[in-house]
């Protein structure tokens, strides 16, 4: 449940989009909240709302603002009745009707060619790369959110013996590279500049804009990694497994 009381900040970031912000934080508590506020404000949508995005700590509204101030009467401002809607939802308790946890295990090539920063990576740690590997596949990361480019979801957090700066200079990045930044892990899901490290890559395809539900992960959604040998990831492209 989302409870009355949860501190909260409401903030426009531009002519048509208000943020209701729970703090800037990586928190999976706090991610919940985001997640079933974004929930409720998609099926319960403020007048005017175009679309409702969902980040680590907060949740995004996009409103056609000539839309409403054809419909609000002259005397009232259009930005702070949209405000006052919000604190309206937000002095409800409703229900928590965040979907049922749903896991997605996720194939990784975590071999030298895939791998472009494995090895610098366990330098920099001083661990060696097998425990890179044994890290990082032995915890089920939480999708805070989606952005950057279609697909990729962000998540966290790995563990503080693999946590590693991004690239100092953007290199260029093939899709399904899955690499660390900070104490976050992600997944490119088209080719791209990137400043991530990457220590290995997934076989499976992050994004299809031909799919009825393009992105393969969701925001909520859990991912457990598992490394595969070449060949099997060579398997996966070409559907044998």
């Amino acid at each position: 449940m989302l409870q009355a009381t949860a501190p909260y900040k409401i903030f426009f970031i531009g002519d048509s989009a208000v943020t209701i912000d729970f703090g800037n934080v990586i928190s999976e508590d706090i991610s919940k909240k985001a997640i079933l506020l974004f929930t409720y404000l998609s099926q319960h949508p403020v007048e005017g709302t175009i679309e409702v995005i969902p980040a680590y700590s907060s949740v995004t509204i996009y409103v056609n603002v000539s839309v409403l101030r054809k419909k609000i009467s002259p005397e009232k401002r259009v930005y702070e009745w949209i405000t006052r809607e919000l604190h309206k939802i937000m002095l409800q308790n409703f229900e928590d009707t965040e979907r049922e946890k749903n896991v997605v295990r996720m194939p990784v090539c975590y071999e030298d060619e895939f791998a472009t920063d494995l090895h610098w990576l366990a330098k920099q740690n001083d661990i060696p790369p097998r425990d890179v590997i044994r890290l990082h596949t032995s915890r089920q990361y939480r999708v805070y959110m989606l952005g950057f480019l279609p697909g990729f979801a962000y998540m966290a957090a790995v563990d503080d013996q693999i946590a590693v700066p991004r690239k100092t200079q953007p290199q260029w990045i093939l899709a399904g590279s899955v690499g660390i930044a900070g104490k976050q892990t992600g997944i490119y899901p088209l080719n791209s500049p990137g400043g991530w490290q990457i220590i290995g890559r997934t076989p499976l395809k992050m994004f299809d804009k031909d799919k009825a539900q393009p992105c393969l992960l969701r925001a909520g959604d859990y991912v457990q990694f598992y490394s595969i040998t070449k060949d099997e990831f060579e398997d996966h492209q070409s559907g044998g497994i």
